[in-house]
């Protein structure tokens, strides 16, 4: 929460010194024509992480969030979150908000692991630490429909307010594949670097809130 608050002072220098990542691993790609896709779960601080991709990648910078029910906290962390150059893409209006974006070359970024909420009757259930959970395959959707560059991202403490973002390149021709594979991959991903920094997880995101029920369907 503090390091949230301190989103509204914090100066470029303050990012570069406290965040660091391996930018070029998406900034390779920006000649290539291509449209880059990050894939990121609950883990901090991706407040932070935003503000230093706005700053460190060549690309325009997409954010896709889901907005906060209370008007007046949602309009002021849409302003914190873009105050740096990343355009805001409501989840709830997604394919609305990425129209004028449609033909650039963009680097999408997506918290992958939300729960599917009132979109749960869409939602496709997968193991996640051994127990059925929904997870949305929007964001597998629309890296095979655009045949974006997948990244898989980690953001790792390296001690108090000192953060670094790591990437992993998934897939570069996800048409080659499907939204079910790709999510699994993400799942599979995710659990991973869980365990390994089980601290860095927003465990009060409460994702087993839902209960599965048979006429939900199940991929192994």
């Amino acid at each position: 929460m503090i390091e949230t608050i301190k989103l509204l002072s914090a100066s470029d220098a303050f990012f570069e010194k406290r965040f660091t990542g391996d930018w070029d691993m998406i900034n390779k790609y920006y000649e290539s024509g291509r449209s880059v896709q990050l894939h990121l779960g609950h883990t901090f601080n991706w407040e932070w992480g935003i503000m230093s991709l706005s700053k460190s990648v060549k690309f325009p910078l997409l954010i896709v969030y889901m907005p906060i029910a209370n008007k007046a906290l949602n309009r002021l962390f849409y302003k914190v979150r873009s105050q740096k150059g990343a355009h805001m893409l409501s989840a709830l209006n997604m394919a609305k908000d990425l129209m004028p974006y449609r033909r650039t070359n963009n680097c999408l970024g997506f918290v992958a692991d939300q729960s599917p909420g009132y979109a749960l009757h869409h939602a496709k259930w997968f193991y996640f630490f051994k127990k059925k959970t929904p997870f949305t395959i929007g964001p597998a959707k629309n890296a095979i429909r655009n045949n974006s560059i997948v990244l898989f991202s980690f953001i790792e403490r390296k001690k108090r307010g000192y953060y670094n973002m790591t990437f992993e390149l998934t897939e570069e021709n996800p048409m080659n594949t499907n939204e079910i594979e790709l999510t699994k991959k993400f799942i599979t991903y995710l659990e991973k670097v869980i365990s390994n920094n089980p601290e860095m997880y927003l465990w009060t995101h409460r994702r087993w809130k839902h209960e599965w029920k048979e006429d939900y369907g199940f991929e192994e």
